[in-house]
């Protein structure tokens, strides 16, 4: 993918002004991509120009991690929907090398402040830190892919909304995890959303004058390619697009069993960092009203191909826009649903459980390995 000479905020680049353009390496495996994900990339994008993200192979994965739940395709997908990536490389190395750094003319690479380890137990950055060529940004705490699929084989209907004392840690992961072993980088850790954080993820634009604005609306639970290929679809249809998310307890009532399995904080980021996503309603009513339609002036309302249960008062939750002519079915040509992939974590459950467990005790062992280097001398 090309540079662009032209930031998306209309100002001059690096290149224009006479300056160097500071080009920044990201890899990972990014499966299940989250806000997580997301977040560390938004951090890297800050500390250069231009970030390129490297995305790992099927084949590489299954090599030093597991099988992964999302196919290479996917995953290229997604990461190449996140709104502060400029370039994506498929088939990246498992280890960072300073060829690879050099070949795309970055400066420095950039991960998560915790350790990603080769099948034999060697940190895949090791190359790159000896260099000096080596950034870290701050993990987001409280999610993680482990986690996600921890979520899904615990299976319950209060998972996302529980009392912290009943809830211990690690408690999502003890399915698909080691009990004697855990990863400080993977375990529970309940994530906190703040002001700032969502701040940081929002478009921040205001629609401009003339502007044609789409709204559309649902759970995005675990937000995934059939999302993303919804949403590109529906932003074609207008220049500004309004996402409204429904409360846990409405998407509960539609989709029954243990659903969702992401919190409407963490839905919130993971819509957010979608480039086609320019504002997003947090708790929006199941019903399109007037009041909001006016409210945020829209322009056409869509609808993917997925069922469409009715309010809790039998009603059409789309009539109001269909009364005005302002309502448009759109068949994004994918057919995937959360309820696939929580699907494939199910039918594949004993191999996800023998990935969770060797990489969290794997994890745990180089931690502890750490630690002792940290302890001072013990005196003679």
């Amino acid at each position: 993918m090309a540079s662009n000479t032209t930031s998306s905020d209309g100002n001059s680049s690096p290149q224009q002004q006479g300056k160097r353009q500071v080009r920044v390496w990201c890899d990972g495996c990014y499966d299940m991509v989250h806000f997580g994900h997301a977040n560390s990339l938004r951090q890297a994008k800050a500390m250069g120009d231009y970030l390129i993200v490297g995305v790992h192979s099927d084949v590489e994965i299954t090599e030093h991690k597991g099988p992964p739940v999302f196919t290479e395709q996917e995953r290229y997908k997604m990461i190449r929907a996140i709104k502060w990536v400029d370039e994506v490389v498929e088939n990246a190395p498992y280890v960072t090398t300073l060829e690879t750094l050099d070949h795309y003319q970055c400066s420095f690479c950039v991960h998560g402040d915790d350790i990603t380890l080769t099948a034999d137990g060697v940190d895949t950055y090791h190359i790159v830190k000896t260099a000096n060529r080596y950034k870290e940004c701050k993990r987001t705490a409280g999610v993680s892919t482990t986690d996600l699929v921890g979520r899904m084989l615990l299976a319950t209907k209060t998972h996302f909304n529980v009392d912290q004392d009943t809830l211990e840690k690690g408690q999502t992961e003890e399915l698909g995890s080691s009990h004697s072993a855990q990863s400080p980088w993977t375990r529970l850790c309940r994530f906190l959303p703040t002001s700032q954080k969502i701040v940081q993820f929002a478009d921040g634009r205001d629609p401009n004058p003339g502007d044609r604005i789409v709204y559309v609306a649902g759970a995005f639970d675990l937000f995934h390619v059939g999302h993303l290929d919804f949403l590109e679809k529906a932003k074609a249809e207008g220049d500004y697009m309004i996402v409204g998310l429904h409360t846990d307890q409405v998407v509960n009532r539609y989709k029954g069993s243990n659903y969702p399995i992401m919190n409407l904080h963490e839905r919130t980021l993971c819509v957010l960092a979608c480039r086609y996503v320019n504002e997003v309603v947090i708790g929006a009513p199941y019903t399109v009203t007037a009041e909001l339609m006016d409210h945020f002036k829209v322009d056409i309302v869509c609808h993917g191909t997925t069922p469409l249960a009715q309010d809790s008062d039998g009603s059409d939750p789309y009539g109001e826009p269909k009364q005005r002519n302002k309502f448009k079915h759109i068949d994004s040509g994918n057919s995937l649903t959360t309820a696939d992939i929580v699907g494939r974590i199910i039918e594949n459950r004993l191999r996800y459980e023998e990935r969770n467990m060797k990489k969290e005790a794997k994890e745990a062992a180089v931690y502890e390995a750490f630690m002792k280097t940290k302890q001072p001398a013990a005196d003679n």
